[in-house]
């Protein structure tokens, strides 16, 4: 394969899974029939909410989730290949409290490919009024995902994109084209959202693929809370740094045409990826 024509779906999810999935499904159908074959939705695809117990109420396991079920049936009735960027979802073991946050490569047959669990939590002090502690409610993965999809992709999510050791991992392990699925918050993603991804798609030689939430999000099952904003800025780069394309503030669809021989030609022009020998120390 030479060419690839994918798709990033940008939204602006609330705290409704089943009010949220309308719109995603709208969005596939219309990057498919514009021809993608790998459509990509962000981060929490299936839904956002600042309140725990309302959070916690709506979620379901990844074999009971309806989300799933739903964008699986449509990636077989499209015959396409669909990267749900993540789903929050219940973890399959009853003692644990903690959700997790999963990337899922879905096939043309409606089967899942591929499955991974973000690794890095975003537990950060922006500032004094701005703080976020993922890990108090999300369970970390532990292994890093290449994926057989319409090219070899790694997987990652979001807060993943600050740990360039992992994108080199992938990279090494075959990975051609990188998804960063995204819910990045307003101040950081104004501040390092391209700037990241175009540093992993350089240090890589791989596409990055970056569907993201963006806008201000419904929140109606907690109208007393602050409301969340994301960035927005779905972002396709090339492995040469060059941004193919950028899905702008609103929700919606962004095709891009990637061709694949640019891969091996940023490789070969500087093949940084694979001058680096791992150094331990003491």
């Amino acid at each position: 394969m030479r060419q690839l024509r994918a798709a990033l779906v940008q939204l602006s999810v609330g705290d409704d899974p089943a009010a949220n999935l309308p719109a995603t499904v709208g969005f596939v159908r219309e990057a498919a029939a514009r021809g993608a074959t790998l459509v990509l939705t962000p981060e929490v695809t299936n839904l956002i909410s600042s309140d725990r117990a309302h959070h916690a109420a709506m979620l379901r396991t990844e074999a009971d989730d309806p989300t799933l079920a739903a964008l699986r049936a449509e990636a077989a009735r499209l015959g396409i290949w669909l990267s749900i960027g993540s789903l929050a979802l219940k973890a399959e073991d009853p003692a644990e409290r903690r959700f997790v946050n999963r990337s899922l490569l879905i096939d043309p047959q409606g089967r899942i490919a591929a499955r991974y669990d973000k690794i890095h939590m975003f537990d950060v002090i922006i500032s004094y009024r701005e703080f976020y502690r993922e890990s108090a409610h999300c369970r970390p993965g532990d292994r890093a995902v290449l994926a057989q999809g319409p090219v070899p992709m790694g997987l990652t999510i979001c807060y993943d994109v600050r740990f360039p050791h992992l994108y080199r991992r992938l990279a090494r392990a075959g990975a051609q084209l990188l998804t960063v699925p995204a819910a990045f918050n307003d101040t950081t993603g104004a501040a390092h959202w391209d700037v990241l991804l175009r540093a992993r798609a350089i240090e890589t030689g791989c596409f990055v693929l970056a569907a993201a939430q963006c806008g201000t999000h419904p929140a109606p099952h907690a109208p007393a809370r602050p409301p969340r904003r994301s960035h927005g800025h779905s972002l396709a780069v090339a492995p040469w740094g060059e941004v193919l394309a950028d899905g702008g503030t609103e929700p919606g669809v962004t095709i891009v045409d990637l061709d694949l021989a640019a891969v091996p030609d940023a490789r070969r022009r500087v093949p940084a990826w694979r001058h680096d020998p791992v150094i331990w120390g003491p």
